[in-house]
């Protein structure tokens, strides 16, 4: 399944272990591919060298997976396709350029934001290995050169971790942009500016690439010795045993700190996707500093747009109230008026250079698929002197039921947001295990950093991320010895809670535990390692679930702490040790007990937070637990496409959260939304990811179209959501 990032929202370890430097003749003639094995990895590696001399063996990955790097010409490649031993193959795709890299922004902005002003220490990360998985880096950029030791390409299979350019296929700067937040060592500084980069492209043009690369680049990390590894990438696959998340998890077990991004799919819960769901990293949402945000503002349904502004663009300051008009179908002339554009394969530029040129005001482009994305229009040649914006696609399709009825006029209005969570920011919990996410929040909004040739403000957990690699990297300067949980558990027990206008605490799977507080998470007093308290799913009729927290006195004198008896709720009663002590660096395992009786309580999520006070501080630990049964998706993450090196066998994958005995997928025209035919049919799938193969002659007619994925659970119910899906 690919991972598709976007670079500007939203954009563990394996060890590889090279078997050769020798340049092969006719490189450029040449396809690289990382395949999957069953068995031992150096047999099949032996049994390659011995039986297929000309298929080159770049390297093998044993620690986070087992598999093989591959190098030799397309039509040598087609044959280890019939090997028994090989699960999966993943070819390193490319494609067209389709826009050209940003140029440097030089407007003022007030409400930029550096990522070096969230170190408030005299910590910079020195000495602190720090690998950077995304879509390479510009290790030339003067803010990056100095601190760039070496890296790897997954996507090519060498050792040029470049970003890709516009002469390989659409290019990127995420992986640019995060490595400067993390240790930017220049003009601009990055939250730890001494720290070590190195840096592995799993992400080729257009900032796409598969689990397998990521995976592959998270065990090269892990060999090259990285202290923490940082993921500002995902999928929308809500589920606990996710391949890249079990890999995280096990780059974790070798001592290595994995930050992830918790994913910009938010405000709807349950939108973290994997990676960010493994248990043992880190995953992080994105929290918005106050600033002036423009609204569109529709009176007659007293309606607010939310817009987001595209990189390279004007701000968005109409003085007065314009007419809408739908240039993506109807082609109105946008004379004097707001265009609106859906989101297409056209370049974001093009849209909003021919809208100009035809007299629009101002550019609103809304997504052709859930959430929010965030584009660019910068062109240094021939620059666009109107406002051009994204909008999300419920806004988007909103604006056009309301233009078929009556003509639209819109106003812009001003509004002063506060700080707290971004409202892309991806929300928990994580299905099946019903696990807290995110763990932690740290800037993500209109975050400056680098980018090839220059700077740019980007906005997403891609940006917060890096934020937090950044303070893991200064308290392993601090503390060398300390472990993954003990760096966690410090970054986590001394945040900042986040409230909401009312003074209430924001729900923890939005916030997690807060804000990041660098100094006071070096500092810390008290280290919790696991502040979170997920108690699971609870079915029975009086259920009775138990959640052990370990609590750690960093001090050399006694500390005493005691929990706040929490505030008496029908069918929920907790057992808790209301008053311990710790000696002078003393660790403890504490049970916290919750019952519940089902049928006093609603079904669904419950969450709040439990108040143990320490001698001179409080801290805030959230719980959440299932009551039954739960609004999560029930089936994610469909993917369907033609296995390498094969014209009439197709792979298919489903990830399904609950038990489930039948699913369907149905075929419908686009347009039309006339049912075309059944795709495929499968029974007793098990919880977690699903895997088969069909056959040309099984699936029909090749074309675009939107799958409907029903699946029919063991409790009598069923639930369904749509997908495109295009068949070679």
């Amino acid at each position: 399944m690919h991972l598709f990032l976007s670079i500007c929202t939203f954009l563990n370890i394996l060890t590889a272990i090279p078997t050769t430097d020798v340049e092969m003749e006719n490189d450029e003639n040449l396809e690289s591919v990382i395949i999957e094995v069953e068995g031992n990895p150096q047999e099949h590696k032996a049994y390659l060298e011995t039986y297929y001399p000309y298929i080159e063996v770049i390297a093998v990955y044993e620690k986070l997976f087992n598999g093989l790097a591959l190098k030799a010409a397309p039509e040598k490649l087609e044959k280890i396709s019939e090997l028994d031993f090989v699960k999966t193959i993943n070819t390193a795709k490319t494609y067209e350029a389709t826009t050209d890299l940003p140029s440097n922004l030089t407007e003022a902005n007030p409400n930029t934001v550096m990522p070096g002003d969230l170190n408030t220490t005299n910590y910079t990360g020195k000495g602190v290995k720090v690998g950077v998985v995304d879509t390479g880096i510009d290790y030339n950029h003067p803010d990056l050169s100095k601190n760039f030791i070496r890296g790897y390409d997954l996507v090519d299979l060498d050792d040029d971790p470049m970003e890709t350019t516009p002469e390989q296929g659409m290019p990127t700067l995420h992986g640019t942009h995060v490595a400067g937040i993390i240790a930017g060592n220049g003009e601009l500084t990055g939250v730890a500016p001494d720290a070590d980069i190195y840096a592995y492209r799993a992400l080729g043009p257009g900032g796409m690439g598969s689990s397998v690369q990521v995976i592959a680049a998270m065990e090269k990390a892990v060999a090259d010795g990285v202290d923490v590894i940082n993921l500002s990438l995902g999928n929308t696959v809500n589920g606990p045993d996710y391949p890249t998340s079990v890999a995280v998890n096990r780059a974790a077990d070798l001592g290595v700190s994995v930050v992830i991004a918790n994913g910009n799919d938010g405000p709807d819960n349950w939108t973290v996707g994997a990676p960010a769901t493994a248990t043992k990293a880190i995953g992080v949402g994105a929290a918005e500093n106050a600033e002036q945000v423009p609204f569109l503002y529709e009176g007659r349904a007293d309606k607010k747009i939310a817009l987001y502004p595209m990189q390279g663009a004007i701000p968005w300051q109409l003085d007065r109230s314009y007419p809408i008009v739908d240039m993506s179908e109807t082609k109105e002339n946008p004379r004097g008026k707001i265009a609106l554009i859906e989101r297409s394969d056209i370049p974001f530029y093009d849209m909003a250079k021919a809208a100009e040129e035809e007299g629009a005001v101002a550019v609103a482009i809304y997504n052709n698929e859930k959430g929010m994305f965030q584009g660019m229009v910068e062109n240094e040649d021939d620059p666009i002197n109107i406002p051009v914006v994204a909008l999300t696609k419920q806004d988007g399709t909103w604006l056009l039921k309301e233009m078929e009825k009556h003509a639209l006029n819109l106003e812009t209005t001003y509004q002063e947001s506060d700080a707290g969570i971004a409202n892309f920011s991806s929300r928990g919990p994580v299905a099946v295990n019903w696990h807290i996410k995110p763990d932690i929040l740290a800037p993500g909004t209109n975050i400056k950093s680098t980018v090839p040739d220059g700077y740019q403000e980007l906005q997403g957990t891609s940006m917060a991320a890096p934020h937090i690699t950044g303070v893991v990297a200064l308290i392993k300067e601090a503390h060398p010895n300390w472990s993954n949980e003990q760096i966690f558990g410090a970054i986590k027990t001394t945040a900042t809670q986040y409230k909401d206008e009312n003074d209430v605490p924001i729900a923890p799977n939005i916030q997690g535990m807060g804000m990041v507080q660098p100094g006071e998470a070096i500092a810390a007093k008290t280290i919790i390692e696991q502040p979170e308290l997920a108690f699971g799913k609870m079915d029975d009729y009086l259920d009775t679930k138990k959640v052990n927290m370990t609590i750690e006195n960093t001090t050399n004198k006694r500390q005493t702490y005691v929990f706040h008896v929490p505030k008496k709720q029908q069918g929920m009663s907790w057992k808790l040790p209301q008053t311990f002590t710790l000696k002078k660096n003393e660790s403890k395992t504490i049970p916290i007990e919750l019952s519940i009786t089902t049928s006093l309580l609603d079904d669904g999520i419950h969450q709040g937070w439990l108040t143990l006070e320490g001698e001179d501080e409080a801290f805030q630990l959230p719980y959440l637990f299932v009551n039954k049964t739960a609004d999560n998706p029930k089936a994610m993450g469909f993917d369907f496409a033609l296995k390498p090196f094969s014209d009439n066998q197709y792979a298919y994958q489903l990830y399904v959260t609950d038990p489930t005995k039948h699913v369907e997928v149905d075929l419908y025209d686009p347009e039309s939304l006339i049912y075309q035919r059944t795709l495929l049919e499968a029974d007793d799938l098990t919880v977690g990811m699903n895997e088969g193969e069909l056959k040309q002659a099984e699936i029909g007619e090749p074309g675009s179209y939107t799958a409907l994925i029903t699946v029919y659970l063991e409790d009598g119910t069923f639930e369904s959501y749509e997908t495109p899906v295009y068949i070679e």
